[in-house]
């Protein structure tokens, strides 16, 4: 079966909107997603927009995609890129299609000069992990990841935090 990486386009929405909800089943069972098609359309493709998306096709069916958004490295003093998700459908896991796609994205970095790419992955999530290993990426276990959302990124920003 013919394999393609493109970039994706304001079409791909809907299938990309699929894909998140296939992601959610996957992350422990369906969860309401917070997006819907028509935001993906509009924070994707919009012409501000600092985030890309890539779907990869096999035999002309998506069989997933990638988000990747520009970051810094100021100890590197270069660009990199932060990779949002990497998802496919189950019918295609184990078919080279997630290579194909993060070998993709590694070539654009290279092409535009980055530093390096860097993405999450759930503790729990063993296929993954084995995968990124089995492609020399290296898990940073000396970072922790923080987040600061919903009522409490809404908290702080108008100042009413512990001190």
């Amino acid at each position: 079966m013919t394999l393609t990486v493109r970039q994706a386009c304001p079409e791909d929405a809907e299938a990309i909107y699929n894909m998140i909800a296939e992601l959610s089943v996957y992350k422990q069972g369906l969860q309401d997603s917070l997006t819907s098609p028509e935001q993906i359309r509009t924070m994707l493709f919009s012409p501000e927009s600092n985030t890309e998306a890539f779907i990869c096709e096999m035999g002309g069916f998506i069989a997933g995609y990638a988000v990747i958004t520009s970051s810094y490295s100021a100890w590197l003093g270069r660009r990199g890129i932060y990779m949002e998700d990497l998802y496919f459908s189950p019918d295609y896991r184990g078919l080279g299609v997630g290579k194909a796609l993060l070998k993709f994205i590694a070539q654009e970095a290279v092409k535009r000069q980055c530093g390096r790419i860097e993405w999450s992955a759930l503790s729990w999530d063993q296929p993954a992990k084995e995968f990124y290993q089995s492609i020399d990426a290296l898990p940073l276990n000396e970072w922790v990841r923080y987040r600061l959302d919903g009522a409490a990124l809404h908290r702080f920003a108008d100042g009413r935090f512990s001190e």
